[in-house]
């Protein structure tokens, strides 16, 4: 075992080494300039997520479909990960995650566009599409789309199952000293209660605990922030400065050089926000939408909330708290996060207890849409009960026992995600631009989904 472990641990560590990055955040760069720049009309997709679109088709509300995808997306990357690029970069790693995340938005935006144009109704009734349907159906690549299917498939049990049931088993066995096997049997019937009832009753409940989960974990932050007014403009300096000059660190910190802030920064912020990987745009394609680009704003704040604001406070809240407190050790990433939420009095270690849980959970309940979307894409079949079971059977497991392994492959599926969604998105980058054009760029969001539908 220890030697299959070892093997996924070189595949994980060359899949998302620079290739990938370079990759992604080429990407990321490419599409920003190639649908000229819509990071422009964020506050025009903050709006349209808010409201809804009448005369729209799809199973569930543009915010629904947002919010599941935030919760699959918000996690413990906001939190540990973040932590752990300080850690390993230093401050200058924070200016590069929220780089990534910024131009990431564009991608977010070209996911959802091709999710929605290429999407197909199910003999079902239901909505189905993502990277998949966008490969077969707009590049005639029905292998590739199958490749992208598995892969999903299998790291939905990974990422989005066993790895975070195992999270919440163990921080609260350390918390409130609950055995992990109780903690797995809550999780599981928790979990029933939602996904058995299938896409809508998923987003009805993100709705819900994904506003709340994140403006908690927030108002924690700008706690924070306020304890350490005085060093909050110094932090933001030496984030700055560092990224581009290590030796500008100070403070403390040990000066990373610039290529490791970079490396770190970028890759958190890449598994951070998922832009690229193909996930979010699954459940893109089931919102209620007049034509692509409605959806593709509205998806594109998904990565703004994740990366450019949370990130980003999560490690202006960390680099002030080493500058108030220079007691604190940076260099584990787990515990400096833990460290700064405990200064704030009586509810900090509480606070960040509860933002872990649900964060987590709330990633358990957006990736069990991806994988039943995935498995029913390989089997066309009604195999979604089957997956719904499977599934909590696997939270269960993921529970009690050692994950080692298991993160180590789900990091691999992750990346071999990414590759035919990424070749998806440049091959058919000219279509989401013409697409672009005519309804962004030409004023003609308003549009109605029966043009598209006729085409």
């Amino acid at each position: 075992m220890e030697t299959i472990n070892e093997v996924f641990v070189q595949v994980s560590s060359f899949l998302w080494g620079w290739p990938m990055i370079i990759l992604l955040l080429g990407t990321h760069v490419f599409l920003t300039f190639r649908l000229g720049i819509p990071q422009r009309k964020i506050f025009t997709g903050i709006r349209m997520s808010l409201q809804k679109d009448h005369g729209a088709t799809g199973d569930v509300s543009q915010f629904g479909a947002l919010s599941t995808a935030l919760a699959a997306t918000i996690g413990t990357g906001n939190i540990v990960g973040v932590a752990t690029a300080v850690a390993l970069g230093g401050p200058g790693a924070v200016l590069w995650c929220w780089l990534t995340g910024l131009f990431g938005m564009s991608t977010k935006y070209a996911e959802a566009l091709l999710a929605v144009k290429y999407r197909v109704k199910g003999a079902d009734g239901h909505y189905y599409g993502g990277p998949m349907y966008a490969l077969e159906r707009g590049l005639g690549m029905k292998w590739l789309a199958m490749l992208f299917a598995i892969f999903t498939a299998l790291a939905s049990f990974g990422i989005g199952c066993t790895v975070q049931a195992n999270s919440i088993a163990l921080l609260a066995k350390e918390t409130f000293g609950v055995p992990t096997w109780i903690v797995g049997i809550f999780v599981c019937v928790l979990t029933a209660c939602v996904i058995l009832g299938g896409v809508k009753a998923i987003a009805k409940v993100c709705t819900v605990l994904v506003p709340f989960m994140a403006a908690l974990y927030v108002l924690g932050c700008i706690a924070i922030l306020c304890m350490n007014g005085n060093y909050v403009w110094p932090a933001i300096e030496i984030i700055v400065q560092s990224a581009f000059n290590p030796s500008a660190a100070g403070g403390g910190f040990v000066g990373a050089t610039v290529m490791m802030a970079a490396r770190y920064g970028i890759a958190r912020g890449l598994f951070s926000n998922e832009s690229g990987m193909g996930s979010a745009p699954i459940v893109a394609a089931a919102a209620q939408t007049r034509n692509p680009v409605r959806q593709a704003l509205v998806s594109s704040t998904g990565t703004f909330w994740d990366t450019v604001i949370i990130c980003a406070m999560t490690g202006i809240v960390l680099v002030s708290s080493i500058l108030a407190h220079p007691d604190i050790s940076y260099e584990d990433g787990a515990a400096l996060t833990k460290v700064a939420f405990s200064k704030i009095p009586y509810i900090g270690a509480p606070l960040l207890t509860f933002g872990i849980l649900t964060f987590a959970f709330s990633t358990i309940l957006g990736w069990s849409y991806y994988g039943e979307s995935a498995v029913n894409y390989i089997e066309k079949r009604k195999t979604n009960r089957f997956y719904r079971i499977l599934y909590i059977v696997f939270l269960f497991f993921g529970s009690i026992i050692n994950l080692d392994i298991i993160w180590n492959i789900a990091d691999c599926m992750n990346a071999l995600m990414a590759i035919p969604n990424l070749v998806a998105l440049l091959l058919l980058s000219g279509v989401a631009a013409k697409e672009t054009r005519h309804y962004l760029w030409s004023n003609h969001l308003d549009d109605d989904m029966e043009k598209e539908e006729k085409k």
